[in-house]
């Protein structure tokens, strides 16, 4: 088998996210006094950094992304981590891939506490080594940068370690720390976005991402 190592990104990926992701950024910016987004906007807050998308969607000034984070951060911590679910199939993908043998993280743009916490909420810890995310003071934030301090506090080899993601950022960041890539399309991303990422694999279901890394 090529890979020994696998990172795996979080939303869109091992959990959907939307209605707690969706509900965060509702009351962020009901205490801030804007309209509401449509459902269609707010997918798109999942994958990047949620400063990128305050400011990208709503056009938020620092300042206003500043307080925007911390409002959301408010109820995610309490209540908005908790309002997800694993996608059927994850954890029998994660299973398989442990029983190979292969090491298994998450590398993720989320805040590694709240990350950390979904993961053990959801039982996902009995397959996951260690959980890797987004620094809360902002100094890590990029999934390049998460990727990086991912493989290098791991020590995984980059030559046989492979990022599962949904979304192009993800593609990008394994592309940038020269891993491999598998993009999937049960998240919040599709087929065009992956490949025109560069994603080395495509998988269509949890299923799919075994065979890709067990078969490459």
């Amino acid at each position: 088998m090529k890979f020994d190592t696998v990172l795996f990104d979080l939303d869109g990926t091992l959990t959907d996210p939307f209605v707690g992701i969706s509900n965060a950024v509702g009351y962020a910016l009901d205490r801030m006094g804007v309209a509401r987004l449509s459902d269609s906007v707010l997918k798109k807050f999942i994958g990047p950094p949620l400063s990128t998308s305050f400011g990208e969607y709503l056009g938020f000034g620092d300042d206003d992304v500043s307080r925007a984070l911390g409002l959301y951060r408010e109820y995610y911590s309490a209540t908005g981590k908790f309002e997800n679910r694993v996608y059927d199939g994850v954890p029998q993908m994660l299973g398989a891939l442990a029983e190979c043998g292969l090491k298994l993280y998450v590398a993720t743009s989320k805040p590694e506490p709240f990350a950390v916490d979904i993961v053990e909420n959801f039982g996902l810890s009995a397959y996951i080594t260690r959980v890797f995310g987004a620094s809360v003071d902002g100094s890590r934030i990029e999934k390049s940068d998460v990727v990086r301090y991912a493989t290098e506090t791991s020590g995984a080899d980059e030559k046989r370690a492979v990022m599962v993601g949904d979304r192009k950022f993800d593609i990008i960041g394994a592309k940038d720390n020269r891993l491999s890539s598998v993009g999937v399309l049960y998240g919040y991303g599709d087929r065009d976005e992956l490949v025109n990422a560069g994603a080395d694999f495509i998988a269509a279901t949890p299923a799919d991402v075994v065979k890709a890394i067990k078969n490459a």
